[in-house]
C-alpha cells in the first residue's frame, strides 16, 4: 500500500493545479512537452509528420487534449487503444455580464455549469481561473490581434455565505434548498471600498463596450494585473470559480484522496500518467497499434461543442 503513496501524492498535486479545463489542458501540455511529445497543429495536415515509435499531442480550444504514441510496428489500418476522459467539472461559471450588487456588497453573477451538488459551494474560499482574451498590437503588421491568456488566481476573492441561523425559519433549517439564481451569487467585496479602490476607472469604460460595462471594475483590474496588461486591452473572458482548498491525502493511513473535480480529472490524471509511462516503455518497440488518450471538454453539458467528444476532434 505504501508504495502507491507517491502516485497518490502526484495525483493530489495535479488535482490542485487543474482548476478548470483550460488550466488542466495547460498542465497536461507541459507534462507532455517535458516528456518529449511533439506538439501538432490542427491547422496543418499530420501526413508525413508521424513516424512509428513517435509520440505526439494536440489541443483544441485550449481545453481539450489528445496525446498518442505510435507503435514501432504500426501499419496503416491497424487499431487503436484509447483511454477517454473529460477536463471539465461542475462549477460556478462567471456570467458574460457578471456585475451584480445588493445590500452594499459587490457580487458576481454566476451560472451553474454541469450537474453539481450546489449546496457544497457554500462557505468556501473561491478563486477564479480560466481564459482571458486580450487585444494586442502585432509588432510586424501593426494591426490589432487577440491573444489568449490562461490565468489562475488562487486568492480567495469570492464566497457564497450561508445565512446565519437567526435569520432562517424552522422550515429553512430543516431543508436546505438552493435557489441557483438568488443564493449562489458570491460576494467579492463591499461597494464603498471597491469603488474607492478603482476610482475614476468606474466610468472610464468605452461607452460602446456594453460587455465591459457589465463587469465590476475591481474584477477587471484584478484580471489585468494578473496578466500584466491594461484593463482596456481585455476583450472578453471565460472564467469560473474554484475552491482554493488544495487536494489532500486523508485517513489514518492516507488511504483517501480528498479533492474537488474528481469527476473527471481523476481519469485525466490516470490517462496522462499512462501515456507518459508507456511512451518510455520498451513495449512500444513491439507494438503494432496506436496508444491514445483523449480528454475532452464540455462533457458536463452534452459533449456537442467543437471541443467535446461529439466533435471531430479525433
Amino acid at each position: 500500500f505504501e508504495d502507491n503513496i507517491p502516485l497518490a501524492d502526484k495525483a493530489r498535486e495535479f488535482l490542485t493545479q487543474s482548476t478548470d479545463p483550460f488550466v488542466a489542458t495547460k498542465v497536461c501540455s507541459e507534462a507532455l512537452d517535458a516528456a518529449g511529445f511533439v506538439k501538432l497543429s490542427k491547422r496543418e495536415a499530420f501526413g508525413g509528420k508521424l513516424v512509428p515509435g513517435g509520440s505526439y499531442y494536440y489541443t483544441t480550444n485550449h481545453s481539450t487534449v489528445v496525446a498518442f504514441t505510435v507503435g514501432a510496428k504500426f501499419k496503416p489500418g491497424n487499431g487503436f487503444k484509447i483511454i477517454g476522459g473529460h477536463t471539465d467539472s461542475p462549477h460556478l461559471k462567471i456570467k458574460p455580464l457578471s456585475k451584480r450588487s445588493g445590500a452594499g456588497c459587490v457580487q458576481l453573477g454566476v451560472e451553474c455549469y454541469g450537474g453539481g451538488l450546489w449546496h457544497t459551494w457554500f462557505d468556501r474560499d473561491l478563486g477564479v481561473s480560466g481564459r482571458v482574451l486580450v487585444r494586442v498590437t502585432d509588432p510586424e503588421t501593426q494591426k490589432e490581434k487577440i491573444q489568449q491568456h490562461i490565468i489562475c488566481i488562487k486568492k480567495p476573492i469570492a464566497r457564497v455565505s450561508t445565512l446565519c441561523i437567526h435569520l432562517q425559519t424552522a422550515e429553512e433549517r430543516g431543508a436546505f434548498k438552493v435557489n441557483k439564481e438568488e443564493h449562489l451569487s458570491p460576494i467579492i467585496g463591499t461597494q464603498a471600498l471597491l469603488e474607492a479602490a478603482v476610482g475614476k476607472q468606474i466610468n472610464q469604460f468605452d461607452d460602446e463596450d456594453s460587455w465591459k460595462k457589465g463587469q465590476d471594475p475591481s474584477l477587471m483590474k484584478l484580471i489585468a494585473n494578473e496578466i500584466g496588461v491594461e484593463v482596456k486591452q481585455i476583450a472578453n473572458f471565460e472564467l469560473g470559480l474554484f475552491d482554493c482548498q488544495p487536494a489532500s491525502l486523508g485517513g489514518m493511513k492516507n488511504e483517501f484522496l480528498y479533492s474537488a473535480r474528481l469527476d473527471n480529472l481523476a481519469t485525466v490524471f490516470v490517462a496522462l500518467e499512462t501515456i507518459l509511462d508507456y511512451s518510455q516503455s520498451p513495449d512500444v518497440a513491439e507494438d503494432d497499434m496506436i496508444s491514445l488518450i483523449a480528454c475532452f471538454d464540455h462533457e458536463e453539458i452534452g459533449s456537442t461543442s467543437t471541443s467535446g467528444a461529439g466533435s471531430p476532434v479525433m
